[in-house]
């Protein structure tokens, strides 16, 4: 199941009230922005008899069409998930009469919102959604820890633990590489959640093309101004991430760089 990440801070913020300052919070993180084209893909590999094109095209004239009904005065409301509608923003101060309010010089912005849907079957309301999830603390990722509440549990004797699985990283090639979550690095034989996020970034030899492989699958990587990334989701079980950086004197590890 999805985990929610978040991690632990305190309030150093010294003009706060004194019933918050020093004291410690939650506050969550994200480990990727999904853009349309990855959200259309993802889309149309879960049970959907679409092709990820034709996911991502609807999804765009969905949202050609939302914006030309909120710009007519209208609310949209998508059954089960909530409601979309305009609140504007006006100049502080505001008009000293009716009749001298003026839109140009009034108001400010225009403000798309969300209403979550509240019905019965599909409350997603902030005091109900937040029922709905399992919360995994960040740190827990990268030390392995088994003790956070929501995680994939096993008996054990009456106990319960966290799901974490081995990840061993191999590398050959003269070029540079990272293998991150949510931009901290991370070794060769880190205990990962199922379904963690981990990033790849390598920096190949010059003139050479890098490749990285997930359990001897391929994982797609972008080149950018030389640098290519790319990423997984850490599967459930054991798994070696293999990352060959491109090599110009025949592959010699010895000489392998990498954070």
């Amino acid at each position: 199941m999805s985990k929610i990440l978040y991690e632990v801070y305190q309030n150093d913020i010294k003009d706060s009230e004194s019933v918050m300052y020093g004291k410690w919070y939650a506050r969550l993180k994200s480990i990727e922005t999904m853009n349309m084209p990855k959200l259309a893909k993802h889309i149309s590999e879960h049970g959907s008899v679409f092709t990820e094109d034709v996911v991502e095209g609807v999804m765009k004239k969905f949202k050609t069409c939302l914006l030309e009904m909120l710009l007519e005065s209208k609310k949209v409301k998508v059954a089960g998930l909530g409601t979309f509608y305009l609140t504007c923003e006006c100049q502080k101060g505001g008009a000293d009469k009716e009749s001298e309010f003026n839109v140009n010089q009034h108001l400010k912005a225009l403000h798309i919102r969300f209403l979550p849907d509240q019905t019965a079957e599909d409350n997603l309301s902030s005091r109900e959604f937040i029922k709905k999830a399992e919360f995994v603390n960040i740190k827990s990722l990268l030390s392995g820890n088994t003790d956070e509440e929501g995680g994939d549990e096993e008996e054990n004797g009456g106990s319960t633990t966290t799901s974490a699985h081995k990840l061993t990283i191999s590398r050959s090639g003269n070029g540079t590489s990272r293998v991150s979550v949510n931009g901290n690095a991370v070794s060769s034989g880190s205990n990962l959640q199922a379904g963690t996020e981990v990033s790849i970034s390598v920096t190949p030899a010059e003139g050479k093309v890098p490749i990285a492989t997930l359990n001897g699958n391929n994982v797609a990587l972008t080149e950018n101004g030389g640098v290519y990334t790319g990423s997984f989701q850490m599967p459930n079980g054991n798994a070696t991430l293999s990352i060959n950086s491109g090599s110009t004197s025949g592959g010699d590890d010895d000489d392998v760089t990498y954070d």
